[in-house]
């Protein structure tokens, strides 16, 4: 009797269990099938996408994501081209025929790169040449290319995001697939299925600033659907899917003009900049019109290296003698000291092991000549009148301690909203230092020791002098637009929330900046194709194995009218030999002279059409 009650309650256990498995199995196929088909696991695989993968063969041909143009409507990206597209399973189609022959004929490539590019292909293809360069064809290829009607090779036009040769690649930054980043920027999306780990998000410059209105509705693709075997579905074998909506993608109207994006590049490859920055802005409202940052780096084959793809224009750096302006400013404005006012250098300062670049000294100086000759001693005594918390305060009202670029309090879905990806704000003191210690106060007034800006704050300086001390914003982005053209939303041109200073102090900085052309560090740039005005700076890195140095010249030009705020960085440069800045800025002022002497641009300032 006992043992039949125990086999009974061991068939019921087991029963039990083999039911609690079965509704396991049918909880866990519901939830695959219908529950979470779309964002299945942690990394939140579309199951239904990839069941159709398994029997088909696809290519996006645009990816729906929204263009960035420059002020003339050049598109930055999203270039579309005339391009072959080779399935895998062209292999097969092609077997036993004259079919690669006559293709290789149309295209004029050789049988073999055609025949090799087959051969490797496990997923559809663009053909590309050995550099990996797309290889375009004319719309007579093309129409021959399809007339042979060969399974699995077509000719189509393809969008790709980024051209290899293409300039400002650091303002447009590049796309990335991050699950993590997708996950934490569009939860709702994620959650909902219509973003999962596939999906592309912007990884640096506009991309990443403004990838919440570059993402686009579903991108075009070109489907090849094949039975167990590889062959094409008779009726089902091609399927070409695109969005048709008039609104999306939304678009990004830019202040930059490729022409002279172009030409400032051309120019710091000529110079052989390698690492640093050179950045033009408008004169007048601050608008970027182009920047170039060193090293360089390839928006389709992005390394892991954050140093290439960082735009440097917008990273501090220690400004060097640049930062005396700020010096010269607060003195000026202040009344402590007149341009007149006179200091004697004899090269050393007599402590702190402070001294200046000119070993034998300047002699007698005025407040001018000292600005102009850079000289350290002159701006050291002129630092102890002005005190450390007034240098704090003119390089707060002078923008050069906060971020300038262009900032919306709130943007839709994005309060605090930012233009410019990744840019830093400089610092006069680091935190906790004394302001009125007398060997800290000396070292900052020539923008060394813990002073910091960026060349994007040293150009909008320029700008802020320009206007009579009123300070702006940074503009990159003027317009949002939709795919018809009609406005989404406008960035006006806005004042930066800064003080800035009086109109005669900005005066007398501009005569001084003159003279550091004629009579100080920057003569070199009296063979400019205009005349011009700045401020050279020399920053020593801080390096303990190598005696490199950063160096800046910033300015503008013409010096009449002025067109264009400049700044130039040229990052760890040997003490000796040539002075890159100095190079390179003359040769940004000659094609910006060339390029308004070809232009249809009335005189004045570059933003008045």
């Amino acid at each position: 009797m006992q043992l039949d009650r125990r086999i009974k309650r061991r068939h019921f256990l087991v029963l039990m269990v083999m039911s609690l498995v079965w509704l396991g199995l049918i909880a866990r196929l519901w939830w695959i099938q219908l529950g979470a088909p779309h964002r299945f696991s942690r990394r939140g695989i579309d199951l239904v996408k990839a069941s159709v993968k398994q029997r088909q063969q696809s290519i996006v041909l645009h990816s729906g994501r929204g263009d960035i143009l420059d002020r003339g409507g050049y598109a930055f990206t999203g270039v579309e081209h005339l391009a072959l597209i080779l399935f895998p399973l062209a292999r097969g189609s092609m077997e036993g025929t004259d079919g690669l022959v006559r293709l290789a004929k149309i295209t004029g490539q050789p049988s073999e790169r055609l025949s090799r590019a087959m051969e490797q292909a496990k997923v559809p293809q663009l053909l590309r040449n050995d550099a990996g360069k797309l290889i375009e064809l004319t719309k007579q290829q093309a129409e021959e290319i399809n007339a042979l009607a060969i399974p699995g090779v077509v000719a189509l036009a393809v969008t790709e995001r980024y051209r290899t040769e293409e300039v400002a690649k650091h303002l447009i930054g590049f796309i990335h697939k991050n699950p993590g980043m997708v996950e934490s920027l569009y939860p709702d999306e994620w959650a909902n299925g219509k973003m999962n780990a596939e999906s592309t998000v912007g990884a640096s410059g506009l991309e990443r600033s403004f990838d919440r209105f570059l993402q686009g509705v579903e991108p075009s693709v070109l489907s090849y659907y094949v039975d167990g075997q590889g062959k094409p579905l008779r009726g089902l074998d091609i399927r070409y899917t695109k969005p048709s909506n008039q609104y999306y993608p939304l678009s990004l109207s830019t202040t930059l003009d490729v022409d002279i994006q172009r030409r400032m590049e051309a120019a710091a490859e000529q110079v052989g900049l390698r690492e640093g920055s050179l950045i033009v802005l408008d004169a007048q409202n601050a608008d970027i019109i182009a920047a170039v940052s060193r090293p360089a780096y390839d928006q389709t084959n992005v390394s892991g290296l954050a140093t290439e793809w960082k735009n440097r224009a917008f990273k501090q750096l220690p400004p060097g003698s640049v930062f005396k302006t700020v010096v010269a400013a607060a003195a000026l404005a202040e009344g402590v000291v007149s341009p007149t006012d006179r200091f004697t250098c004899s090269g050393e300062y007599g402590k702190y092991h402070f001294s200046c670049w000119k070993k034998e000294g300047h002699g007698s100086v005025t407040l001018e000549e000292a600005y102009a000759q850079s000289c350290n001693i002159a701006f050291a005594e002129i630092a102890k009148r002005v005190g450390g918390e007034k240098l704090a305060e003119y390089a707060r009202r002078l923008g050069l301690t906060t971020e300038v670029g262009h900032a919306t309090a709130h943007l839709f879905k994005l309060d605090g909203f930012k233009q410019l990806d990744g840019e830093e704000s400089g610092r006069v003191f680091a935190e906790g230092v004394s302001h009125n210690d007398e060997g800290v106060l000396i070292q900052s007034a020539i923008g060394q020791r813990d002073v910091r800006i960026t060349p994007l704050q040293a150009a909008n300086l320029m700008v802020t002098i320009l206007r009579g001390g009123e300070p702006a914003q940074a503009r990159l982005v003027k317009e949002i637009a939709y795919r018809n053209g009609q406005s989404f939303y406008s960035f006006p041109e806005q004042k930066l929330a800064a003080d800035g200073i009086d109109y005669v102090t900005a005066s007398k900085l501009r005569k001084m900046m003159r003279k550091v052309v004629t009579d100080g560090t920057g003569q070199m740039l009296l063979n400019s194709s205009w005349q011009v005005a700045g401020k050279s700076g020399t920053a020593q890195t801080g390096s303990t194995t190598d005696a490199k140095n950063h160096l800046w010249f910033v300015g503008y030009a013409p010096l009449e009218q002025p067109r264009f705020a400049i700044c130039v960085v040229s990052e760890n440069q040997p003490s000796w030999g040539k002075n890159q800045a100095l190079e390179l800025f003359r040769r940004a002022v000659d094609e910006l002279a060339d390029y308004t002497a070809r232009s249809s641009r009335p005189p004045g300032a570059y933003s008045r059409e």
